[in-house]
């Protein structure tokens, strides 16, 4: 059971003392019933609460799928730069969101916005073995040299493997997510990362569909999916 106003401050329907306000003026009810306090508990995920006449859809958590661009922090706020939550409608901006692992700044490709922090830890930890895989463009000429040094494990990372696609490009897949990780594992076989781009996290592609910036949530199977441990490319 939780208070009418926190739940909905939770859904970003209005803030608190908004909710005091619309309380007032008679504008919420719970199944059928007028709320007249602001303290008064509810089931959120079985009462009817309905705003104006409207039936609100309640969500213990959102899971969004952003094709982040180039140029855009993985952050949740920043005094200076413009972050994923800034590319999301203020209607979607609700408390709690947070980028589940980070993408540099110049990195492109798949990250999950979401206010669930236990799916987040899941999915992040190397012991989950969650694999992520990313479309990396080098300044040198890939070999099968570097390949075998993936697998075998570069200094403080685990074993990664890589598939080569031209003499350039090459798909990289890791289940770990350390900081700068795979431009760090190129930089050991002597090749500086040009393009970063994260195509898949679990089994579940990006979706091809989503232009830069572009964003949608994310359906039961599609999360499911994200904490797959299967692999391979």
């Amino acid at each position: 059971m939780e208070r009418i106003d926190k739940i909905l401050s939770s859904q970003n329907i209005a803030s608190r003392s908004e909710v005091k306000d619309m309380i007032r003026k008679k504008r919420i009810s719970v199944n059928g019933k007028i709320v007249l306090k602001p303290d008064e508990k509810f089931e959120p995920e079985t009462a009817e609460i309905c705003v104006d006449g409207k039936v609100i859809s309640f969500k213990k958590y959102v899971y969004i799928m952003m094709n982040k661009p180039s140029g855009v922090l993985s952050a949740s706020n920043d005094r200076y730069a413009e972050t994923v939550i800034d590319l999301l409608p203020k209607e979607m901006q609700r408390r709690g969101l947070f980028p589940a692992g980070r993408l540099d700044k110049d990195t492109e490709g798949f990250i999950l916005i979401t206010d669930d922090g236990e799916l987040a830890h899941k999915m992040l930890s190397p012991k989950s073995h969650v694999y992520k895989l990313y479309q990396a463009v080098v300044d040198k000429v890939l070999t099968g040299e570097d390949v075998t040094a993936f697998k075998n494990g570069i200094g403080e990372f685990l074993p990664a493997e890589m598939k080569i696609l031209d003499e350039h490009t090459a798909l990289v897949e890791i289940c770990e997510g350390k900081f700068h990780q795979v431009k760090k594992m190129f930089n050991a076989v002597g090749a500086n990362v040009t393009y970063l781009k994260r195509l898949r996290i679990g089994t579940l592609f990006l979706d091809e569909t989503l232009e830069k910036g572009g964003f949608r949530e994310l359906s039961e199977s599609e999360i499911r999916d994200i904490l797959c441990t299967k692999h391979g490319i």
